[in-house]
């Protein structure tokens, strides 16, 4: 597959780039069916990092997951651990189910290894995507699973809303997660970063805990809040401290950005967030401002920009417990995270 995907890339980047994603999920479904039909054997297979880690009350293989956006709806949750990684983030789920923004939405900028999109969390819903993954989930994966929760754009800008639609679908999910993830940072729908607000983030995230402890699930579940790049550096102690007062476990460093510093491809012209080598430098810098406002215990995600060794050593170097990468497999192939966790193993 590494010496065939450079000629694969060349014709899928001749296609319309949420196409080609689309082409990729169909492919997922596929090979997730083949795996349940004992097709390679059915081995629940992880390529092995440095060794395990432990975060969160779960045990993770290796630190390289899959970062939500690539899986939203929940497809193929078993086939992760079979391309190496050490977990994976599905989702965004929203309560409701939507159809995002209009397309075209996704778009590549190959000269700087990036993608922008502009997707607006198009998903199924949380119903449908709990009952998905209550048929899919009997058997759990040999990595743990943590599902990203967003707002549903009908619910932004109500106070009373945006709650409910958040407890709703941590009430669905919850159940089915290894950790679950408050997604309060996509630019896509207008008006969500207001909830990096100090003391609205601290009341969502009391409410989503609420709810969880509600559920009496058989495994304490932590609660992560996923934060912006964007965010000034004098505010990330405080929206930290924030959620951490509210029940919150762990963050995820970070989104997608605004910013368009370095580019030169003529896509970044086009609005939405930007993932990929450009954001790499400002993602692990918000992981250190986090690591030095949470102190040493909090467990943290880094993510942006990571397509190599280097990238993984650089997040944890600043202090994340786990990495997690999505635009680097559109230009470097679905065996990316085996060969990133060989290389640290190495």
């Amino acid at each position: 597959m590494s010496g065939l995907y450079p000629a694969l890339r060349r014709l899928l980047f001749r296609l319309d780039a949420e196409r080609a994603h689309g082409l990729a999920l169909h492919a997922a479904v596929l090979a997730e069916w083949l795996l349940e039909r004992g097709a390679g054997g059915m081995v629940r297979e992880v390529t092995a990092g440095a060794g395990p880690v432990h975060a969160f009350g779960r045990t993770f293989p290796n630190p390289i997951g899959l970062a939500a956006g690539f899986d939203k709806n929940g497809i193929a949750p078993h086939l992760w651990s079979r391309l190496g990684f050490g977990f994976a983030e599905l989702g965004t789920v929203t309560a409701r189910p939507q159809p995002g923004n209009p397309r075209p939405r996704m778009f590549r900028l190959e000269a700087d290894r990036a993608v922008v999109n502009r997707l607006g969390f198009n998903n199924l819903g949380a119903e449908a995507v709990a009952a998905r993954l209550a048929r899919r989930l009997v058997e759990r994966p040999a990595i743990p699973i943590g599902l990203n929760i967003g707002c549903s754009k009908v619910a932004v800008g109500d106070p009373a809303a945006e709650l409910e639609d958040y407890r709703f679908s941590a009430r669905l999910l919850a159940p089915l997660a290894d950790y679950l993830a408050i997604n309060v940072s996509s630019p896509n729908t207008p008006g969500l970063r207001d909830l990096h607000e100090p003391r609205r983030l601290a009341r969502l995230v009391a409410l989503v805990r609420a709810e969880v402890n509600a559920l009496a699930l058989a495994r304490p579940l932590s609660i992560l809040v996923k934060l912006s790049p964007d965010l000034a550096d004098q505010d990330v102690a405080a929206i930290c401290a924030a959620a951490l007062e509210g029940g919150a476990g762990g963050f995820i460093a970070s989104n997608t950005t605004l910013s368009r510093s370095g580019c030169v491809s003529a896509s970044a012209a086009e609005a939405g967030g930007l993932s990929g080598a450009p954001l790499r430098a400002r993602a692990t810098a918000l992981v250190a401002r986090v690591r030095a406002a949470c102190g040493p215990d909090v467990p943290l995600i880094g993510v942006g920009g990571i397509a190599d060794g280097a990238g993984v050593r650089e997040k944890l170097a600043a202090g994340a417990t786990l990495v997690a990468l999505y635009t680097g497999l559109v230009y470097s192939g679905p065996l990316l995270a085996r060969r990133l966790a060989r290389d640290l193993r190495r």
